[in-house]
């Protein structure tokens, strides 16, 4: 067998943006990619779901536009199918453009299987590298319902391609991607029921789950307590029975079913046991806090590492390695500091977070001492809450009783992930969590506008550290 063709960096996965970098810094580098290039956030995520969202965020003002004294003259019609046709459109143009090229990158539209330590397989070739970055993402985690297999059922790779608006979709899953999608499909006229096990967005701080969960509930159908344990696919129609705690059955009918009970690292698939290169007991590759892996020379980034599953954070990781494999040439320096990473979940009501949440603070010990204070405050009880004619939205934040730092902040309400960059811009100058309550309230605030909302929050707490 001839000899594996050698580069100075190999990169599995088009998500990270390493390989273009690498490869105007002079490196000989190969990229290797079996799908759309993009990655994820690109082709089955975060842009193509926003797009959809937005339309229906839309929806939402006009329906509640009532409230406001305006009236319209019929109802509004989405055109679903024109509305998917269109992201489709955009999504594929865009992953068409980004086609990296170099007279030193190499792109394998393969799939890639390690066949040594550091030789791997790509559609028959195979090439090697003393440095190798593993961005090969994650897909939909399909559970094991009996009957699931062999159905029509819709993932959120096939919801965001659907271009025919079901009548009724029953979604499996309580979790982000199920709010956001079974939202977006309900705005735009779907009849949507979510069959959720224990309770929505359980990582979220526990006020803002149940403000979310308060509000949320009043207007979609979500089963709570209900865990599907059969399905059934006749006549074009879904027959999912689940059953509660107390062994109850019940039947649900609809023409759509969606999945979206979480994500499953892409590691399997790459024949890491050649490699030495070790996976935690949920598939998850291990790294070390320079993003190393169990074999010295091959790191890992993104959902396939799953320190954190979001694109900003895969992005963050791959500006990381830029600085520390490419310009200092792997001279690997300081360990890489998250800080307070921020999430966003666009559902309406929207949900951003940063920081600790007070249920990891609880679970950290720091209950029998009691040592940190909260702070919340009502969207509706400020100027611009009474100006939307807001009857919902929080601003809850953590403080440490004896430093006066910000441990978290979490927001449940309108245009959240814009609100929480107040608090985000200032944890990440001050840097690990080091920002403190009284930084927050030396700012001006624009009256009236929503981040007086967390102006409140913060006086909330300021008053119980007094």
């Amino acid at each position: 067998m001839l000899s594996p063709k050698p580069y100075d960096l190999i990169i599995i996965g088009s998500g990270g943006g390493l390989a273009l970098a690498a490869a105007e810094l002079g490196w000989k580098v190969a990229l290797v990619e079996k799908e759309k290039m993009g990655g994820t956030c690109l082709n089955r995520g975060c842009i193509p779901s926003k797009m959809l969202i937005y339309p229906a965020e839309v929806a939402e003002f006009i329906k509640n536009a009532g409230k406001h004294g305006l009236r319209t003259s019929k109802a509004y019609h989405a055109n679903f199918s024109g509305i998917v046709k269109r992201i489709s459109r955009i999504v594929d143009r865009e992953s068409r453009v980004i086609q990296p090229q170099g007279k030193k990158l190499d792109v394998y539209r393969a799939t890639a299987r390690f066949a040594g330590k550091k030789i791997l397989d790509v559609g028959g070739k195979r090439i090697t590298a003393g440095t190798i970055v593993i961005a090969a993402g994650a897909r939909p985690q399909i559970p094991l319902i009996d009957g699931l297999n062999g159905t029509p059922y819709m993932t959120s790779t096939e919801a965001l391609r659907n271009a025919k608006l079901p009548k009724k979709m029953i979604v499996i899953g309580g979790g982000y991607i199920a709010a956001e999608l079974g939202y977006a499909y309900q705005s735009l006229g779907c009849e949507v029921h979510f069959l959720v096990r224990s309770g929505l967005l359980g990582r979220e701080d526990k006020d803002i789950r149940a403000e979310f969960s308060r509000v949320f509930t009043k207007h979609h159908h979500v089963h709570l307590g209900w865990s599907p344990v059969r399905v059934r696919y006749a006549s074009k129609s879904f027959m999912v029975t689940a059953e509660d705690k107390n062994g109850r059955k019940k039947e649900f009918i609809a023409d759509a079913l969606l999945i979206a009970t979480g994500v499953v690292p892409n590691s399997d698939t790459l024949g890491l046991a050649k490699t030495g290169v070790g996976v935690n007991d949920k598939g998850f590759i291990r790294t070390d806090k320079h993003l190393e892996t169990t074999m010295p020379g091959i790191y890992a980034i993104g959902d396939v590492a799953g320190n954190y599953l979001f694109r900003h954070s895969v992005n963050f990781e791959a500006d990381y390695l830029i600085r520390a494999l490419l310009i200092r040439k792997n001279k690997i320096g300081k360990p890489i500091d998250y800080g307070a990473m921020p999430h966003a979940v666009f559902t309406h009501p929207q949900i951003a977070g940063c920081g600790a949440t007070e249920d990891e603070l609880l679970e950290s010990g720091k209950k029998a001492n009691r040592d940190y204070v909260v702070g919340i405050a009502s969207y509706p009880d400020t100027a611009m809450g009474l100006a939307r004619r807001l009857d919902h939205g929080i601003v809850k934040v953590i403080v440490d009783k004896k430093t006066r730092k910000i441990l978290g902040a979490h927001i449940v309400g309108d245009e959240a992930s814009t609100m929480i960059h107040v608090v985000i811009a200032l944890m990440y100058v001050k840097r690990a969590a080091s920002a403190t309550i009284d930084d927050l309230l030396s700012m001006v605030y624009i009256h009236p506008a929503l981040p007086e909302v967390v102006r409140n929050a913060a006086e909330d707490a300021a008053e119980q550290l007094r």
